[in-house]
């Protein structure tokens, strides 16, 4: 390690060393101190030696969130090994494609996993072993995650820079196939000051976690709140009256929500006026209506807004009421600005691409040298949505730029194109065009519009069920409608604008 590193093994080891004692994790009903949690990173970071696995392996792991996830992350933080986070929702053929982009050499599993992770792993001759992870019942060739630990060596340094690649987190699939975004821990460092500052964390707070690890959001906040010696709240999955419960019990002051969560928050209160006066700090995406409701029950919290990505997380922000509309102002260290097709920066008020310079950026998409230029053409991070600067310096969030148009069902990430793909597979379907609509449960839904083969019939259960069969079930649509003919550009194109203004709206 050089003389001016600091990894996140290095959060572990100071927090074992002043905040010994103190709780870091909870996780079905079991505390870990900062001591304990050090010492079980540095047994299972020896294990993982003993199996050979060194510095810039990749591991996978498939699973809900519990504090075995976190133990594995810490372990491979201390030797330098690269964590691949993927999606547990998605399907077997799209685990298969990102551990044939990624070729891990261990794949972590839940127990709810371990037969598809099996099934997708079958043809991965990188993959050595197969193990258990979170607790529950272990599959056919998975082994307990407790085999792993191993107290030989636990004391020995080994020399992890900074700039460490740590993790790779697979994003949505701009062109049907999902890219893996690499973060260092020196990018997770950075976020970590950033969210720190952002969100007032002290050692005080109690962050709980139902977003997944595997998603940025989920892996910084924890992360940020571990950085600063405050306590991580784990669930495996979101319940309302647990929240509820778990809310008033751990004194909770901080948590990120998507749609619908804050509705089910709400709905389940009144059955029992949990105590949740200790929640200060509440970030993510909902509707204005949920929040509002939410706010009245949590009389001593607020709502953060915010612009981010996997690639560069967190980069503006604010409170609800201090801008309502917008996403925030620029982070302490983040510089944005907004450019036009051909590369000038726009002025105030006129929409730009947004493009980011912070030492937050991702470090690029794996094996993915093209794209890469692209995305960082200029010495910039293109991040492929489009905003605009007021007087004041709020940006406001405008849309996704065409070619990476996003919709984003209950936070989560999904590309037009791929559910496109997908639909057009089936042998009913000559045109589709796939776009998102405002949702009263989800925020925002995926609804697909399609043209049906001469002489084919196809209802629209029927598709629903065909797409969720062959991707995550989150990016299949909630609503279809059957058209005649699709309207087109003077190219001869699908006119999307056009698809939006004709079959768009609120539902």
């Amino acid at each position: 390690m050089g003389l001016y590193d600091f990894t996140i093994y290095d959060i572990i080891c100071r927090n074992a060393q002043i905040y010994s004692d103190r709780d870091a994790i909870f996780f079905n009903q079991i505390y870990l101190s900062y001591r304990e949690f050090k010492e079980k990173c540095d047994q299972f970071a020896s294990g993982l030696v003993k199996l050979s696995i060194k510095k810039g392996d990749r591991i996978a792991v498939v699973a809900n969130n519990s504090d075995e996830y976190l133990i594995l992350l810490g372990a491979a933080a201390k030797i330098g090994a690269i964590v691949i986070l993927v999606n547990f929702r998605l399907q077997k053929d799209e685990v298969k494609y990102v551990f044939r982009d990624c070729s891990p050499k261990m794949v972590f599993a839940g127990q709810d996993y371990q037969k598809m992770v099996v099934e997708a792993s079958v043809s991965i001759k990188s993959i050595k072993g197969h193990y258990s992870i979170g607790g529950g019942g272990v599959e056919n060739k998975f082994l307990p995650f407790e085999v792993i630990y191993s107290k030989d060596g636990v004391e020995n340094i080994i020399d992890i820079p900074t700039e460490t690649e740590f993790v790779i987190i697979p994003t949505a699939a701009v062109g049907g196939k999902p890219r893996g975004a690499v973060l260092s821990q020196a990018n997770i460092i950075a976020l970590n000051v950033q969210l720190m500052d952002q969100y007032n964390i002290s050692s005080d707070d109690c962050h709980l976690c139902f977003a997944p690890i595997y998603h940025i959001a989920g892996l910084s906040w924890i992360i940020a709140v571990m950085h600063k010696g405050g306590k991580n709240v784990l669930v495996d999955r979101f319940d309302a009256e647990l929240t509820l419960q778990l809310i008033e019990r751990e004194k909770v002051t901080m948590f990120l929500s998507f749609s619908p969560i804050l509705k089910k928050i709400t709905d389940k209160y009144p059955q029992h006026f949990y105590d949740i006066s200790s929640v200060r700090k509440v970030g993510g995406l909902d509707t204005p209506e949920d929040i509002e409701r939410f706010l009245k029950i949590a009389p001593n919290a607020k709502w953060f807004s915010a612009y981010g990505q996997t690639e560069a997380m967190a980069v503006t922000w604010c409170t609800m009421e201090e801008k309502p509309g917008s996403v925030g102002r620029p982070s302490i260290l983040t510089k944005i600005a907004l450019f036009d097709d051909n590369g000038n920066e726009v002025p105030i008020g006129i929409p730009g691409e947004i493009c980011v310079r912070s030492p937050m950026v991702f470090q690029g998409y794996w094996g993915m040298d093209d794209e890469n230029a692209y995305t960082f053409r200029n010495n910039w991070h293109h991040t492929g949505d489009i905003g605009r600067f007021d007087k004041e310096g709020y940006l406001w969030y405008v849309k996704r730029k065409t070619q990476k148009e996003l919709i984003k069902p209950g936070g989560e990430n999904v590309y037009p194109a791929e559910v496109e793909k997908i639909i057009l597979s089936h042998k009913g379907v000559s045109e589709v065009c796939v776009i998102g609509v405002t949702d009263s449960e989800w925020g925002e839904a995926i609804k697909a519009i399609c043209v049906i083969k001469e002489g084919m019939t196809l209802d629209s259960g029927e598709l629903i069920d065909f797409v969720a069969s062959k991707i995550a079930r989150y990016k299949k649509p909630k609503y279809v409608t059957f058209v005649d003919s699709m309207p087109k550009t003077k190219e001869g194109e699908i006119d999307r604008d056009q698809v939006k203004r004709d079959h768009g709206g609120k539902y």
